[in-house]
């Protein structure tokens, strides 16, 4: 009978325990109005945005997120980039109101053939100027500059251009391929594509920006014993 009891009284708490709302925690402040929330245990579950300014709370990532857990700099408003652990982000375009996926571009970035770092090799994601900057031991990756090329977009004249080898074609719009900030590469990666014709992937870095003057934390942070 004893050992019932026992039984009984693990069972409850072990409701209640499930019964229990998810903590919630700041895991990045960007300044004294912006920032990150993670909902869950164990630092893993929904990912909020908070601009108390412009008023906005946003879902950022609907479940199973993990923290980013190296360098990030993040003083961009407008353009707003959040990288996780496992890779990819996720970005707004809006100040945070909404938010859609970016990826790594489809070419070959690395020299394996891979288009995305190993999560060990990368050092650092800064966002800024409304761009975003993925340093790695090797390389940079990069999303383009914060504009779509004029000359693609709607009643625009289109892009003609003429290869080394003779090939021959036009760009209209419509056929342009992946809009501003939705698709991060290296210089590397963009050797030969139809996007270094375009205006928003001309001129681009060989380092990171220097941020000065940042008040944000320089990295998340997340107590995985909240709530316990």
């Amino acid at each position: 009978m004893k050992g019932l009891y026992l039984a009984l009284a693990a069972l409850l708490v072990a409701v209640n325990c499930e019964a229990k709302e998810p903590p919630t925690q700041v895991v990045y402040r960007f300044d004294d109005h912006r920032s990150l929330e993670l909902k869950g245990w164990d630092c893993d579950g929904e990912l909020w945005y908070t601009d108390t300014q412009k008023g906005i709370h946003s879902q950022v990532w609907s479940q199973f997120y993990r923290i980013f857990t190296k360098k990030f700099i993040h003083p961009s408003e407008r353009y707003m980039a959040i990288s996780s652990w496992g890779g990819g982000f996720t970005v707004s375009k809006d100040y945070g109101k909404t938010w859609s996926g970016a990826h790594y571009s489809p070419g070959e970035n690395e020299p394996n053939g891979d288009n995305r770092p190993p999560y060990d090799d990368i050092l650092s994601f800064t966002v800024v100027g409304d761009q975003g900057f993925l340093q790695t031991k090797h390389r940079l990756y990069m999303s383009s500059k914060p504009f779509d090329d004029p000359r693609i977009l709607p009643g625009g004249p289109g892009i003609h251009y003429e290869l080394e080898d003779g090939v021959k074609g036009d760009i209209q719009s419509g056929s342009a391929g992946w809009a501003w900030g939705l698709i991060y590469m290296t210089r590397q990666g963009l050797k030969g594509t139809i996007q270094e014709l375009q205006t928003s992937w001309k001129d681009l870095p060989d380092k990171t920006p220097e941020v000065k003057g940042y008040t944000g934390w320089d990295h998340m942070r997340c107590d995985m014993d909240l709530g316990k």
